[in-house]
């Protein structure tokens, strides 16, 4: 079985060279291109593709308002960014929307593949070196008294898995390093996400960073 890609961004080179690395994995298989976000959500609906891999920047419809598009139609196709180095805020305005990870448009062939399996998986991978872009970039917001207060929301537990899942970690990863099982992992995600108000791991995070709840 071959899973299918949709690749979204205005920069043909940038589309070529990703199609060039995934056709060599036979897992995979691009299945239509884009130059921006109304292109690719008719493509959407009409190729249905496992993945999307989805630029921000982008003329006429952008990324973020690709996937709030998406959203909005009740699609949860996975979506993963393309990015670069001077887009942090917009990185956690994605998370919000549900992006299931970050690239970097020169990441390495592992970094792609491993992100694509994570999403296919429904689960959010996010690089060590995006992680790090998303984290200096909400600790140079100014701390509010409104942030003070909600990082008090979340017990010590709760914030160590939570800043694990923002590193990329998997359930039962954050289970063998806490000495706990996997099911009381998901329970703690649960009351996270009650707590919070979100539905995903990716939202959860989103959030945790506007408020100042995860700090490096």
């Amino acid at each position: 079985m071959k899973y299918k890609i949709l690749i979204v961004d205005d920069h043909w080179v940038v589309r070529e060279g990703l199609k060039l690395v995934l056709e060599t994995n036979d897992s995979y298989e691009v299945i239509g291109e884009a130059g921006e976000g109304a292109t690719a959500l008719k493509l959407i609906e009409e190729l249905q593709p496992d993945v999307i891999l989805l630029d921000l920047y982008m003329p006429q419809m952008s990324g973020l308002d690709t996937m709030k598009a998406l959203r909005e139609k009740q699609n949860e196709t996975p979506v993963i960014i393309l990015t670069t180095y001077n887009e942090d805020d917009l990185m956690i305005k994605g998370l919000s929307l549900g992006a299931k990870g970050y690239l970097l448009k020169d990441t390495s062939r592992e970094n792609l593949f491993r992100t694509i399996e994570s999403a296919l998986r429904g689960e959010t991978l996010l690089q060590p070196e995006i992680t790090a872009r998303v984290f200096a970039a909400t600790n140079k917001k100014e701390a509010k008294l409104e942030s003070r207060e909600s990082s008090l929301v979340l017990t010590d537990k709760e914030r160590h898995i939570l800043k694990s899942v923002a590193h990329g970690f998997k359930s039962k990863e954050i289970a063998f390093d806490m000495g706990i099982s996997e099911r009381t992992v998901k329970a703690h995600l649960t009351n996270i996400y009650n707590k919070l108000g979100v539905d995903s791991r990716s939202e959860a995070v989103a959030v945790s960073l506007e408020r100042g709840i995860l700090q490096l």
